[in-house]
């Protein structure tokens, strides 16, 4: 299997390099299950962050960081738009997406009452990379929704173009690969 190599911080993580189709090939960054890296990519993204009053992240790969961040900021609580609805739910606001990490079309929800408390609120989205933006997309019409003014849409890395879009704060640029392992050009 062919790496490529990342330093965050002191950090230093090797990232396995995966087929999406025979003619694109991404590198796997996943901060589930590295608390050190989640903290350490929370207190970049803190540190270019706007004023806000919560957090909104998407199921499941941004949520250790989205946690990283309010344990850091102090906040009270933040959001996390499920990829299924759940019993608990008191209500739903629902949006599709399709990123280039699924293989079908699937669905976003954001619990009513989360939704409530985003009403007229200061909303920050985060997100571990930005791809395509399908994810970010589906997030900022569920977060506009419910009321809520985005004020900054943040992820640790950005993929391909993504990286430079004016709209999204990113640490880093994550390239896309061939299957021998070099960077695509």
């Amino acid at each position: 299997m062919e790496y490529y190599t990342m330093k965050f911080g002191d950090l230093v993580r090797r990232l396995p390099i995966c087929k999406v189709t025979d003619s694109l090939y991404i590198a796997g960054f996943v901060l589930l299950g590295d608390p050190a890296l989640s903290a350490e990519c929370a207190r970049q993204l803190l540190e270019k962050a706007p004023p806000y009053d919560y957090i909104v992240t998407a199921e499941a790969k941004g949520i250790t960081l989205a946690h990283e961040m309010a344990k850091q900021h102090g906040d009270k609580k933040y959001m996390i738009a499920r990829k299924g609805a759940k019993l608990y739910m008191t209500g739903l606001l629902e949006v599709d997406v399709r990123s280039i990490t699924t293989a079908r079309q699937q669905k976003l929800y954001l619990d009513i009452a989360d939704a409530e408390l985003l009403k007229g609120k200061r909303v920050l989205i985060v997100d571990d990379v930005i791809s395509t933006g399908e994810s970010l997309r589906a997030l900022q019409t569920l977060v506009q929704k419910a009321g809520g003014n985005i004020v900054g849409n943040m992820a640790v890395l950005g993929e391909g173009d993504a990286a430079y879009r004016q709209d999204v704060t990113v640490l880093q640029a994550l390239p896309f690969f061939n299957a021998d392992g070099t960077v695509k050009k």
